[in-house]
């Protein structure tokens, strides 16, 4: 049944097409015999520099207000007064601006409700792509109707399995993109979607800059991703932006209880603006961030808020396996590969304060006894899910069991999962001082001998180690570990001690007592 579903939809769609080159035939069109511009050919780089009204922000310390007036033509069509009528390229009229809901405080800038028979060129561009551009994906992005078409009120991205000429699997999907069409600085980007489920599916929602050259290749131009989902956690759903060099992120999640994202629809919304950017989903606030830079390694930061103080495009695509979402399995289902979306809408201030400063970061102080980790001597029977203090995680398979008591947090292994970080013990939110030399010491044991591996990561600053990955050599006696390591990179106020226990073959009991983390030196 499944199957058939996929093939009366396409079917549908077909006859759709069908009629209209029957009516133009006929001869009976409303579009007033005008032949739409010829769109821009796939893939061709389209560059546009940030509006005028903020070009000489870019690069300087402090500014003026300035205003960003919309474009009161952005995504109409001509409409008749009565009723929605059918165009030479077989495209219905789009919705009339008054009648797409207004926000307080906003103005209606562009927007999409996908109401036609085919991808509206003046808004989108296909951006085809071989299989393997980027993050290991399998995917070869597309311009077939098969992979990208308007149906039903919606855009409909599919991702097909097929296999090639040595009946391996072979995987299509699409990516579009408004890069050219609708760049914007500044504003409230919101699209109402529902994604697949199944394990190594990626739908994404995201935003580039037109000028990716303006501060640099990525990551330091910038990126916004409004909402990210993996195939196979579809309860959860992130927002992330990427910056700087080295690599730096803030990611904010959020999680559905009790239904998931590929149930329904669900409203995924940024509020992008000079000096902050909040996420939110169905209207609720999740993820706040206001403290990036743009900078490159030994080279001074450029002028706050860059490099989000230029014009970004906005980017709807679904991919196939990867670095992140790991590969398709048997389970996951192509006939249901489906990223739908209801409508695109960008909405924006009639003016934006763009004289902003940087937050001062707020760093962590130190126990009495000098010591940047709170209840290491896990005095307190802490609630580990709580995001304060100590974690406890669980991911790609990891099952266990931590709880405190006696001093001390013992961890029971069900099963190891795939990677070590499988199963997690840690604490964010560690300050690190560029210069400064720290020393990590705690105490362990473990049922019997068995590896876990320790580090303090840069959860933020592009998952990076300010003390490596370092295999611990756990037996059944109590041990006391201690590693100094010194901060090489530029201050963080969120590094992020981690025990992890996964990924092994041992299922052992672990024990951990006794942790600190101390600055020994000071630049």
């Amino acid at each position: 049944m499944k199957r058939k579903h996929f093939l009366y939809r396409y079917h549908m769609r077909k006859a759709a097409a069908a009629a209209v080159c029957l009516t133009l035939a006929c001869g009976v069109c409303a579009c007033g015999g005008e032949t739409p511009d010829e769109p821009a050919q796939a893939g061709q780089e389209t560059r546009q520099e940030p509006d005028e009204a903020f070009a000489d922000e870019v690069g300087a310390a402090g500014s003026a207000e300035a205003e960003v007036q919309p474009d009161e033509t952005a995504g109409q069509a001509d409409t008749a007064a009565d009723a929605p009528q059918r165009s030479a390229d077989g495209l219905l009229d789009q919705v009339a601006d008054e009648e797409v809901p207004q926000l307080d405080g906003y103005t209606l800038l562009w927007h999409d409700e996908f109401n036609g028979t085919q991808l509206n060129e003046d808004i989108w561009n296909y951006e085809p792509h071989a299989p393997g551009w980027t993050n290991a994906e399998l995917q070869e992005y597309t311009e077939s109707e098969d992979n990208v078409f308007v149906w039903d009120g919606k855009m409909v991205i599919k991702a097909i399995r097929t296999q090639d000429e040595k009946g391996k699997d072979y995987y299509t999907s699409g990516k579009v993109t408004t890069k050219g069409k609708q760049d914007f600085l500044y504003g409230r980007v919101t699209a109402r979607a529902k994604v697949p489920e199944g394990k190594g599916l990626w739908p994404a929602f995201w935003m580039m800059p037109t000028n990716q050259s303006l501060y640099g290749s990525w990551p330091r131009c910038g990126e916004i991703d409004i909402m990210e989902i993996l195939g196979d956690d579809v309860q959860t759903a992130y927002g992330t932006i990427h910056y700087g060099k080295p690599h730096a992120e803030q990611q904010g999640k959020y999680v559905l209880s009790g239904e998931s994202f590929a149930d329904d629809f669900h409203e995924f919304s940024v509020e992008w603006e000079p000096g902050e950017m909040r996420f939110y989903i169905d209207d609720q606030l999740y993820h706040t961030v206001n403290d990036w830079f743009s900078g490159d390694v030994g080279i001074d930061d450029r002028p706050y808020p860059a490099p989000f103080d230029q014009n970004f495009y906005v980017q709807l695509n679904l991919a196939v396996g990867g670095t992140w979402p790991g590969n398709p399995d048997e389970t996951t289902d192509f006939d249901r590969a489906e990223f739908e979306i209801d409508y695109v809408r960008v909405y924006q201030k009639d003016h934006y304060d763009t004289n902003v400063m940087k937050p001062e970061k707020v760093y962590r102080e130190a126990t009495e006894d000098g010591s940047y980790v709170y209840n290491g001597d896990f005095a307190e029977a802490e609630d580990l899910a709580d995001e304060e203090n100590w974690v406890f995680l669980l991911d790609q398979g990891g099952a266990a069991q931590a709880s405190i008591r006696d001093g001390m947090i013992e961890i029971d292994t069900e099963k190891a999962g795939t990677v070590d970080y499988a199963i997690q013990l840690v604490q964010a939110d560690l300050p690190m001082i560029k210069g400064d030399t720290y020393r990590l010491t705690f105490e362990a044991r473990a049922e019997a001998a068995r590896t876990m591996n320790v580090c303090v990561s840069a959860p933020t600053a592009g998952w990076g180690r300010y003390l490596p990955d370092t295999a611990v050599e756990l037996a059944p006696d109590w041990q006391t570990y201690t590693y100094d390591f010194k901060m090489k990179d530029r201050d963080d106020n969120n590094g992020r001690l981690e025990f992890n226990l996964g990924g092994t073959e041992a299922a052992d009991t672990v024990c951990i007592r006794g942790v600190r983390l101390e600055k020994i030196e000071a630049e």
